[in-house]
């Protein structure tokens, strides 16, 4: 394709509008907003890694810009989103787009937070900024006909770069060349190995989305004073999909109807805090409990059915059988699988360090077997088939093509609210229940605010606890 792809996002970019989005995109970016909060507020105290990001922005200083969400303090720009970044994903906890493999707000957030308070802007910039950004990330998804995993690079950091990056365009006004100037300086900065997946106790897989909130707001700055980039970010010679994915992708799944559809409004909110992935397994272990009435202790084996993707939750089997580390069982297909079984539910605790050592779900999620489905796809990465066989010889089997969450299976906007309130109540620097109520609030009628700055503040909390 010619060079037209990256000038035709950056326009889009550049030139978008809130009233190109519809009722629902409208709704569920508020949902987004707020069901990001509150993981971001809880991760200021569970997320594994979050803490240094704060304790290394606050020792550096900078400008008290931006709330930094959940430790008591404020930070320039750049420092806000690093550790709000570092936060946004380390539960594993925030939205997904089930279509592709990647997680579309966990580093759009952040910035779009970060600008609106220090900026002054109004709720509609924010949410626009924020559903074009999320939408850039779901289609640059889409388009992708193969895994860049397989070759050893990890999408979801990669791509939200770019997301990021967008959502930091929008917001300083950029014009269509500085966006395509800052598009480029975001992809000299986009990277993810996939080799952290080889070392359980990394921190890594926790707070990744860190470093692509940070890179595209630094890229949109820097563009802002005149640094120039290049053309062909996406479709180049050595743009993204020919770097990552060896020029395998489809332009016009990234072009069609953009600026109309935003992905943003198919999102899939998260009942349980781990992989994506798992939820199918999870649901259907619970689904297959309620009606035939078993216990935990009556499983024989679990046996997993899913595609490529799902493979990397169940390999290498003594690992995921025992994980070390939170964030690790959360990528568990066994132990969140077990977890559900032994326990009826799957929740924060799950992963604690008293969770991870519990006898009974170890004991479980040692007797799995994951066989490959061949006729997966990329975009079936969170539908799966869990066989339980009881030590009865009884096999008993389900599927779930749209776990709990998703677009054809929802959440309500009650249980997101609740999930939001108790989320927040478990932050670092705690919050009063009013505070808590009020931000909620502030976040569901935020198309309605001229200047929630003083509202998003509250996120913060009242002194520092480092």
């Amino acid at each position: 394709m010619s060079q037209a792809l990256t000038r035709h996002i950056a326009l889009h970019i550049a030139t978008s509008r809130f009233e190109q989005l519809s009722p629902l995109a409208v709704s569920m970016t508020r949902l987004s907003l707020l069901d990001a909060m509150g993981v971001t507020l809880a991760a200021s105290s569970l997320g594994e890694g979050v803490e240094a990001f704060a304790e290394t922005v606050a020792e550096t200083g900078g400008a008290t810009q931006a709330s930094v969400a959940g430790f008591g303090f404020r930070s320039s720009i750049l420092g806000a989103v690093l550790v709000n970044g570092a936060g946004a994903h380390a539960l594993d906890f925030e939205d997904a787009y089930d279509g592709a493999p990647i997680h579309p707000n966990a580093a759009c957030v952040p910035v779009a937070l970060a600008l609106t308070e220090h900026l002054g802007l109004s709720g509609k910039d924010l949410l626009t900024a924020l559903a074009v950004g999320c939408d850039l990330v779901c289609r640059l998804g889409l388009a992708l006909q193969i895994n860049p995993d397989e070759a050893g690079w990890y999408p979801p950091p990669i791509l939200s770069t770019f997301g990021a990056a967008a959502v930091a365009a929008r917001l300083l006004a950029l014009d269509a060349d500085q966006t395509v100037n800052a598009l480029a300086l975001a992809l000299n900065q986009a990277t993810a190995t996939a080799q952290f997946k080889t070392a359980p106790g990394s921190t890594l897989r926790s707070v990744r989305d860190a470093f692509p909130a940070h890179a595209g707001l630094l890229a949109a700055l820097l563009a802002n004073r005149g640094v120039r980039g290049f053309d062909g970010v996406f479709e180049g010679k050595a743009g993204l999909y020919a770097l990552f994915a060896q020029g395998r992708y489809d332009p016009n799944i990234i072009l069609k109807d953009l600026g109309d559809h935003f992905h943003g409004a198919c999102l899939s909110f998260k009942p349980w805090p781990s992989c994506r992935g798992t939820h199918a397994f999870i649901e259907a272990a619970l689904v297959l409990q309620r009606k035939h009435g078993f216990r935990a202790d009556d499983v024989q084996e679990m046996v997993f059915t899913g595609g490529k993707v799902q493979q990397m939750l169940a390999e290498p089997a003594a690992q995921k059988s025992a994980p070390e580390t939170a964030i690790d069982a959360k990528f568990s297909l066994p132990f969140s699988t077990a977890a559900a079984l032994v326990g009826g539910k799957v929740d924060l605790a799950t992963y604690s360090a008293e969770g991870l050592a519990a006898p009974r779900v170890l004991d479980l999620a040692a007797r799995f077997s994951y066989v490959l489905d061949p006729t997966a796809r990329l975009v079936d990465a969170a539908s799966g088939e869990l066989t339980v066989v009881l030590r009865s010889g009884h096999r008993l089997q389900t599927r779930v093509t749209h776990p709990l969450g998703a677009p054809q299976n929802p959440m309500s906007q009650k249980d997101i609210v609740a999930k939001f309130t108790s989320c927040a109540a478990l932050a670092r620097q705690p919050m009063e229940s009013d505070q808590i109520k009020a931000l909620g609030e502030t976040i569901l009628e935020m198309d309605r605010i001229d200047r929630p700055a003083v509202h998003l503040a509250l996120m913060s909390g009242a002194a520092p606890r480092l």
